[in-house]
């Protein structure tokens, strides 16, 4: 599902590197990746997503070369592959949270909004257990009801792939283990692959791999 080669990738002006050999996830493959502050396992996600791409290498996700498409197509490619938990949620405030989880069928023609779409979200947002609250805004949520509601969102589209940063880092215990039955049950549900970014070690023998993030990261040399 996943293949990334010889990848090269900094930040502008920064300090940042990211230098991949290889990296390689299977088709329905739940891994997680770990690794201190710093080591890149965000940008990860984002390359692998299309957000941001790298000055050398390849990226292919469901064999297409992502990093060779252009901004347009990446965007499309990635609203119709995949679902992406972002750790700062990306929320729109002036939205309740029933049209927050739809956003994505709203800004793209790659996606068709149907009653069944509709139905989907409420029963998304019920396992979730804030099915009571779909009329609230955005930032009348707590952290942890907003982590759900940008879960219910990712899931919705029943993307090939799901990306996740740090999708369990504002929930408790109980509801930690809710919301990945959720993802682990929507990715088997749909054949998904699961590639997911935690800190949460006790949450790592329900993947099936893990790989720790901090051989990638290198200094910057001039």
């Amino acid at each position: 599902m996943i293949e990334v080669r010889g990848l090269h990738f900094s930040y502008p002006g920064g300090e940042f590197r990211l230098d991949i050999p290889s990296f390689d996830v299977g088709p329905g493959e739940k891994l997680a990746v770990i690794g201190p502050s710093g080591s890149g396992k965000t940008t990860l996600l984002n390359l692998v997503a299309g957000i941001v791409t790298p000055a050398r290498g390849t990226v292919r996700v469901a064999d297409v070369e992502v990093s060779a498409l252009g901004d347009a197509l990446r965007r499309a490619f990635r609203i119709r592959q995949i679902g992406f938990v972002f750790q700062d949620f990306e929320l729109l405030d002036y939205l309740n949270v029933l049209d927050n989880i739809l956003h994505p069928y709203r800004i793209t023609s790659a996606l068709r909004l149907t009653a069944s779409v509709r139905e989907r979200a409420r029963s998304l947002a019920e396992r979730m257990g804030i099915g009571d609250k779909l009329q609230r805004h955005a930032n009348d949520l707590s952290q942890g009801e907003k982590q759900r509601v940008a879960i219910c969102r990712a899931l919705l589209p029943e993307p090939r792939l799901l990306l996740a940063d740090e999708a369990t880092g504002n929930l408790d215990p109980r509801n930690k283990d809710v919301i990945l039955d959720l993802l682990f049950d929507s990715a088997d549900a749909h054949g998904a692959t699961l590639l997911a970014v935690t800190h949460d070690h006790e949450l790592l023998p329900r993947f099936d791999r893990v790989v720790d993030f901090a051989d990638y990261r290198s200094p910057a040399t001039t």
